[in-house]
């Protein structure tokens, strides 16, 4: 067993009957080389008390070992250099380096104090490197601020990540689909890099190429009439030739769907995916800043709240995370406008926090949905006006049912304009 960095302490080993007894004593120092004479008789074991200095043979079998464990990388923190070819021609050669975490010698860089001879050149106390980390981490005659701990730890990080990318199973393999526009005057992000890694590990992408849509950089504000037709028709389109025909031929079998944009084309979004196409939707947190689910997060309840009234147009309202108050519906819709309202108790911006949260809030959605078109008939349009999540507004278009449901109108809160202003139109059929 290999201990976790201590003091520095003068070590050498002595045999007994049949183990190693560790004895202290000054350090040993590697004799100068001098000319030796050729041996004419098979060396013999040193049977007595004399400190003899550790072997820097590593065998065959611990070098495979170590190989596998790092994956053919580079294991210092930061460097995850391929060892297995020039990182300037790219032919291959093997420029692994195999360093010791604690020196083969006791006057080595970190020492040797306290181990064993038999793990000096085990597996646990090795570390693939490229020859430039190698010198990084041995420059210092007593390693510096290179101590056997931050090895360890640097090694022991490198090997879990090895063990689990390799043990993906190739059915958890999803194109990632990143879609932004602009919301207000901000551009949306669009970072493949960030996709990957709140994947991992439950999925990984499928490609090192997103399927990227939307117009970012678009001259057109959303608080113009032009914006959401433009932003709409090319949403359309690129949706069409990038995934429906790919979906259509079976080259995406799965989505992982990463959107920031205004909250209508979020909806259309959603209902181009549809309910059949196997996606995952994640959500951009706004603290920490992250696309990757939280790890444990409780989450509020949905209150589900019907009209008094039903006579008038019906307005589905998703007060999440903001307040929407009746008097800004009225503005548009008129005072005689049946709420239909889904919220919670406290609504803010930064809500969404689990996928069963996402689950919960699309069950809700669909019942409270089917009880508007009980009340209101299979011909009433529904006027629906979002203060959600992005990962939600995706969502709340992705069960929509094209055939069944009702034509939707889409609202947009654009402070421009005085509050919310008609955005798009969802047909039946779409």
């Amino acid at each position: 067993m290999l201990p976790v960095a201590s003091r520095a302490s003068d070590y050498f080993f002595r045999p007994t009957a049949n183990r190693l007894r560790l004895t202290e004593v000054s350090c040993i120092t590697r004799p100068a080389k001098t000319k030796m004479a050729p041996k004419t008789t098979p060396p013999t074991v040193n049977s007595s008390d004399e400190p003899r200095e550790v072997t820097r043979y590593i065998s065959p079998h611990m070098t495979a070992m170590l190989w596998g464990r790092a994956g053919g990388r580079c294991e210092f923190a930061g460097c995850n250099l391929p060892l297995w070819r020039s990182p300037v021609t790219k032919e291959p050669v093997n420029v692994a380096q195999r360093a010791h975490i604690y020196s083969f010698s006791c006057d080595g860089p970190r020492g040797n104090a306290g181990v064993a001879t038999d793990d000096i050149n085990s597996v646990d106390n090795l570390i693939l490197v490229c020859p430039i980390c190698h010198l990084t981490i041995d420059r210092a005659p007593d390693g510096g601020r290179y101590a056997a701990q931050v090895l360890q730890e640097m090694k022991a990080r490198h090997e879990l990540r090895i063990e689990i990318v390799t043990g993906i199973n190739a059915e958890l393999r999803s194109h990632v689909l990143l879609y932004g526009a602009n919301i207000g005057e901000h551009n949306s992000p669009r970072l493949m890099t960030d996709a990957a890694s709140a994947m991992f590990p439950l999925r990984y992408p499928a490609s090192a190429t997103p399927i990227s849509l939307g117009s970012l950089d678009c001259p057109t504000q959303d608080r113009s009439d032009e914006f959401w037709q433009m932003e709409a028709t090319h949403l359309r389109s690129h949706f069409s030739r990038r995934v429906r025909e790919r979906l259509s031929s079976a080259e995406i079998e799965h989505l992982s769907v990463f959107a920031l944009a205004p909250q209508p084309l979020l909806v259309l979004l959603g209902t181009l995916l549809g309910d059949i196409t196997p996606a995952d939707v994640y959500q951009r947190h706004r603290e920490p800043p992250s696309w990757s689910w939280p790890v444990a997060r409780v989450t509020p309840e949905f209150i589900v709240r019907q009209p008094a009234t039903t006579d008038g147009p019906a307005a589905l309202v998703l007060a999440l995370s903001a307040t929407v108050t009746p008097d800004r519906i009225e503005a548009v819709l008129g005072p005689t406008v049946s709420v239909w309202e889904v919220t919670v108790d406290q609504p803010h911006n930064d809500m969404t926090k689990s996928r069963e949260q996402l689950g919960r809030f699309r069950a809700v959605l669909r019942t409270q949905l089917d009880r508007i078109k009980a009340v209101h008939g299979q011909i009433t349009p529904i006027h629906i006006f979002p203060a959600v999540s992005a990962a939600m507004a995706v969502e709340l278009g992705r069960i929509r049912m094209p055939k069944a449901d009702t034509p939707w109108h889409v609202y947009d809160q654009v402070n421009a304009r005085g509050g919310f202003i008609h955005a798009l139109s969802i047909p039946n059929g779409d």
